[in-house]
């Protein structure tokens, strides 16, 4: 399968506000690299990762524009996308400088983003596309849909490989500063599930303030990151270092 290369750039970040602040994290060059791609003032399009949740995409869209703006950046118009506006997808993409893909519950955006059918409507996109958490996971060739919720680690239902938007190969596994020792279902997340789930594949796991950027086609990883691999974790590389992936 041939992968996107339409956009002129896609950033993939784990968080990409610093705790606690309405700011962007600019470690590792992130909010340089940002700016010196953007057009100022810029349009940009926030996509929800749920479609019937308006109040929660509100809040967590006006939240990332003032960590923009907070951080220097400025906007001639913000709109969000959600199941109120999605009839209008590909006008509101074709009209988008930067698009921004929510973080959220990763088979919940999955489904919306294959309702307005937006791997075939971004690959015609040549702006910037910008990934949080669960975005950046659901913008993989294949994405790998980590259990987060009670009993998704138990459900013999519960897809954990499914299509993603094409726009990267790597498989991001974003927070793991934060939920690296995490328990679901009475397992260790990675050890106990994960883990058991990398054979044959290959993760690549972010800590808030890393990034991973796809320009033409080729994947760099920015900041502390680590790989999974058949069973196993390495470090990949530390804050102010970047490999290719």
């Amino acid at each position: 399968m041939t992968l996107n290369t339409y956009p002129a750039a896609v950033f993939l970040s784990s968080s990409p506000c610093l705790l606690g602040e309405e700011k962007l994290n600019g470690a590792n060059g992130f909010t340089d690299k940002l700016s010196e791609m953007l057009p100022s003032p810029c349009r940009c399009l926030f996509i929800s990762s749920d479609r019937d949740n308006h109040a929660f995409t509100e809040g967590h869209g006006y939240a990332i524009k003032r960590s923009f703006e907070t951080s220097g950046f400025s906007f001639s118009d913000y709109t969000l996308l959600d199941g109120h506006n999605e009839e209008n997808a590909s006008e509101l993409i074709a009209g988008a400088d930067l698009i921004i893909l929510a973080g959220g519950h990763v088979p919940t955006q999955n489904r919306f983003f294959t309702h307005i059918g937006l791997r075939e409507l971004l690959s015609r996109f040549e702006g910037i596309i910008f990934g949080i958490s669960a975005g950046s996971m659901n913008s993989a060739e294949t994405v790998y849909v980590q259990p987060e919720e009670p009993g998704e680690s138990i459900d013999s239902n519960f897809i954990r490989f499914c299509p993603g938007l094409s726009l990267c190969k790597a498989q991001i596994l974003p927070h793991y500063n934060q939920v690296r020792d995490n328990y679901l279902d009475g397992k260790r997340l990675f050890e106990d599930i994960t883990f058991g789930d990398s054979y044959g594949k290959c993760f690549t796991v972010l800590p808030d303030g890393s990034y991973v950027l796809c320009i033409n086609g080729e994947e760099t990883v920015y900041g502390e990151a680590y790989s999974i691999k058949d069973g196993a974790i390495e470090k990949l590389c530390e804050n102010g270092e970047s490999i290719k992936i």
